[in-house]
C-alpha cells in the first residue's frame, strides 16, 4: 500500500512549502557587503583553511552524524556530536582519500570507501570498533559501491565488478562475519538501482541512450524479470527506494513529460501514481531507516531542494521558512525518525552542517568557513539567462566581484561544466570564490544540453558536440560584458572535463574569441576518449555512443571536433591541469595536446600532479593547481596578452 493518497497529492502541489532553515542560517548566508569596506584579497590558504564534509549517517543512539571532513588535507572519516563539537578523527590517511558511508545499523562500525591514487577503482572497507581496518572487497582491479541495508539490518548490499570488469554484481554480506552470498549476477549491462528491504526484489535499470532507459523488476524467489517502464519515444526511467514494506518501487520518470518526475508502481497489481511531477527534475527519493519519513529532492533552478513527508499523516512537514538562495545536500534521517540533518549553502562560502528535530528549529553543527575569512567578503551567485546565437534561453550562474563596477572593469571568465551533461549549481567553489576575490567576474555557463532544464534542453546538442553547445559558450560572453563591470577585451574560459574540451575546442576553433583558456583534464582526442571508457562504464556505453558517436563508426566526425587535431590557429596562452592517474581522460591526450600547442610557440603552462585522477582529492595538490592558475590569468588576461605577428 503505497504511503501517498489523493489528499496528499494535493500537498504536493506547487506553492507547498519545502524544506528550509531557520531564521539563523539566513542571517550567516544572505549578507550584503557594507558599502565603505574594499574586501582584502585572501591567499590560497586562507581559502583552504575551511573544510568541507559530508555527511554519511547518524549512529544508532541518534547522537553523532558520520561525516567526511576534508580538515587533515585529505578526505578522513570522522564522527561529529548532534549537540556540538570538533570532529573526532576515526581514520587519518594521508594518501588516499577515505569517503565515509553509513554506520552499521546495531553498533557503531563504519563502512567507508577508498580507492588508490585517485584511480576511481573504489573499494569498500569496514572500521572495526577497536580502530582496526579490513578490505571488505580486496583485489586490484575491481570497483566496488555500497548499496544499502536490507534483513532486518541483519546483512547489507554490495555491488562489485570483481567477476567480470565490465558489469557489477550484487552480494549480500552478513553484518556478523561478513560472510557474503552472491544474489545477482549481472551479465548483459542492467545495474542493480534498489533492492527491497528482505532482498527479495531487485530494480533493473539500462540505458539505451543518456535520454532513454528502462526498468525491470527481478523476482529473486522466482528468478523472473518483468519490464515494467514499456513507453514510446525517449524517457528516462530509474530506481528510486523500494516501500519499507516491500510492496510498492518508487522510481523517476520524464515519460510524457519534460522534467522528470516522482511515480509509484504497486508490485502486486502494477498499479502507478504520480506522487510529484512539476517544472523541476526530482534528483532523488527514500525513505528514512525506520520507515515513517521520506525525502524528495528537487532540482530548483540550479538548487537542491528537499522536502520531508510524514508517510503515516501522508502530509509534507512544514520545516521553516523558505529560502530561495539556499542549496542543500546531505539530508539525513536518524534512526529514530526524530532528528534530521543537513548542509547548507547559498553558493559563497562552504556547506555548514545543521542538525535538529524533525519541523525544527535546526542549529549549526559544524561551521566550515575558515575563520581568517569574512563571509561577507564572499560573493553568492546569481541565476541570469540570457538569448543564445539562435535565440534559445540559456541559463548559468553569475559571480561579480565587490570590486567590479561600470568606472572599474575586471576581467571575466566563462566557466564550463563538465558532462556531456552536467550542470553548474548554486554550490560553493573555492576555485570561482579565489578568482572572484582576486578581482575576476565569472559566469557558470549551463549550455544545451545541461541536466536540470528539461528533456527537450537536454538532448539539444546530441550528436552536436563541439557545435552548438560550443556556440552557447561563446554566447554567453554577452552575459559579461552586458553586466557593465567586465572588460570586453579580457574574458577568458575555464573549464574541467567535458567543460575542458569545451575551452580546448573554444581556442582551437574559434581563436577570436577568448583571450586565454584553462583546461582542467579535458578532453582532446574524442576517439581515444571513446574507445577506451573505463572498463566499468560498459553498460553505459552504448548511451554514450548513442549521444557523442561510436568512435568506429564515427571517427570522421569525432576526428573534426577534436582539437589536438585542429591547433593551426590555436595561438592565445593556455594553461592545462592533468592527474597521471586519471581513468576517464588518459594524461596522453593532454601531453600531445600541449605539444601541439607549443609548436605555435604559444604560451602553455602544463601541470601534471602524480596522485590524482579525474580531479583533485588532495588540499595541497588543488591550493597548488589553483594559485597556479591565478598566477597564469594574472599574467595573460589581466594584463592582455598580444600574441606575435604570424
Amino acid at each position: 500500500m503505497p504511503w501517498f493518497t489523493a489528499a496528499s497529492r494535493a500537498a504536493l502541489a506547487p506553492g507547498t512549502r519545502r524544506l528550509a532553515v531557520a531564521v539563523v542560517i539566513l542571517g550567516a548566508c544572505n549578507v550584503e557587503i557594507p558599502p565603505d569596506r574594499v574586501p582584502p584579497k585572501y591567499s590560497i590558504d586562507d581559502f583552504y583553511a575551511s573544510t568541507r564534509y559530508s555527511v554519511g549517517s547518524f549512529s544508532l543512539n541518534g547522537r553523532k552524524l558520520l561525516v567526511s571532513t576534508n580538515a587533515s588535507g585529505i578526505s578522513n572519516a570522522a564522527a561529529v556530536a548532534v549537540d556540538g563539537g570538533a570532529p573526532v578523527p576515526l581514520t587519518r590517511s594521508t594518501t588516499n582519500s577515505i569517503y565515509a558511508v553509513s554506520y552499521f545499523p546495531r553498533d557503531e562500525r563504519v563502512l567507508y570507501t577508498s580507492d588508490e591514487g585517485g584511480n576511481e577503482r573504489t573499494h569498500l572497507f569496514v572500521r572495526e570498533l577497536d580502530g582496526r581496518v579490513t578490505d571488505l572487497t580486496p583485489g586490484t582491479t575491481l570497483k566496488a559501491t555500497f548499496v544499502g541495508w536490507g534483513g532486518g539490518d541483519s546483512v547489507f548490499w554490495v555491488a562489485t565488478n570483481e567477476r567480470d570488469p565490465r558489469y557489477f554484481d550484487l552480494y549480500a554480506y552478513r553484518v556478523d562475519g561478513y560472510a557474503r552470498t552472491l544474489l545477482y549476477r549481472n551479465t548483459d549491462g542492467r545495474d542493480v538501482g534498489a533492492v527491497s528491504r528482505d532482498g527479495r526484489w531487485l530494480a533493473l535499470t539500462k540505458a539505451r541512450t543518456t535520454d532513454d532507459s528502462n526498468i525491470w523488476l527481478f523476482d529473486r524467489t522466482t528468478g523472473t524479470s518483468e519490464l515494467i517502464s514499456e513507453h514510446t519515444g525517449d524517457a528516462r526511467f530509474a530506481p528510486a527506494d523500494f516501500s519499507p514494506d516491500g510492496t510498492t518501487l518508487l522510481y523517476r520518470s520524464n515519460a510524457g513529460r519534460d522534467f522528470i518526475g516522482l511515480e509509484s508502481y504497486e508490485l502486486a497489481s502494477g498499479r502507478r501514481e504520480v506522487v510529484l511531477a512539476r517544472n523541476w527534475d526530482v534528483l532523488s527519493a527514500g525513505y528514512s531507516r525506520l520507515g515513517g519519513l521520506l525525502t524528495i529532492v528537487e532540482n530548483n533552478d540550479a538548487r537542491a531542494v528537499p522536502m520531508i513527508f510524514d508517510v503515516k499523516l501522508r502530509r509534507e512537514l512544514p520545516l521553516g521558512v523558505t529560502d530561495d538562495s539556499l542549496s542543500y545536500s546531505g539530508v539525513c534521517i536518524s534512526p529514530d525518525d526524530r532528528t534530521v540533518a543537513f548542509l547548507a549553502t547559498n553558493g559563497s562560502a562552504p556547506a555548514d552542517l545543521f542538525a535538529g528535530p524533525v519541523g525544527g528549529p535546526f542549529r549549526r553543527v559544524l561551521s566550515s568557513l575558515a575563520p581568517a575569512i569574512v563571509r561577507e567578503d564572499l560573493v553568492p551567485p546569481r541565476r541570469v539567462r540570457f538569448a543564445s546565437y539562435d535565440l534559445e534561453e540559456v541559463p548559468g550562474i553569475l559571480y561579480l566581484p565587490h570590486t567590479a563596477t561600470t568606472t572599474h572593469k575586471v576581467p571575466g571568465l566563462v566557466l564550463v561544466h563538465g558532462g556531456p551533461g552536467g550542470q553548474s549549481v548554486v554550490a560553493y567553489s573555492p576555485l570561482v570564490q579565489f578568482l572572484v576575490n582576486h578581482d575576476y567576474a565569472v559566469y557558470a555557463v549551463n549550455n544545451r544540453g545541461s541536466d536540470g532544464y528539461g528533456k527537450r534542453f537536454h538532448s539539444l546538442d546530441d550528436r552536436r558536440h563541439g557545435d552548438v553547445d560550443l556556440r552557447d559558450v561563446i554566447a554567453s560572453k554577452q552575459v559579461l560584458v552586458e553586466s557593465g563591470e567586465v572588460d570586453s577585451a579580457r574574458i577568458g574560459v575555464i573549464g574541467g572535463s567535458y567543460g575542458g574540451y569545451i575551452v580546448l575546442a573554444a581556442l582551437a576553433f574559434h581563436p577570436d574569441t577568448f583571450q586565454v583558456g584553462v583546461d582542467l583534464f579535458g578532453v582532446a582526442n574524442w576517439i581515444r576518449t571513446l574507445r577506451n571508457i573505463p572498463p566499468w562504464w560498459e553498460s553505459e556505453r552504448t548511451a554514450l555512443y548513442a549521444e557523442m558517436g561510436d568512435p568506429h563508426v564515427d571517427s570522421l566526425r569525432l576526428f573534426g571536433i577534436s582539437p589536438v587535431f585542429h591547433t593551426s590557429h590555436f595561438w592565445n596562452p593556455l594553461m592545462v591541469l592533468q592527474g597521471a592517474n586519471d581513468p576517464r581522460v588518459p594524461k596522453v591526450e593532454s601531453d600531445e595536446m600541449v605539444a601541439a600547442v607549443r609548436r605555435n610557440k604559444t604560451p602553455v603552462e602544463y601541470v601534471v600532479f602524480p596522485d590524482e585522477g579525474h580531479g583533485f582529492t588532495k588540499k595541497d595538490n588543488e591550493k597548488k593547481g589553483y594559485a597556479l592558475v591565478l598566477a597564469f590569468l594574472d599574467r595573460y588576461l589581466k594584463t592582455p596578452y598580444r600574441r606575435p605577428a604570424q
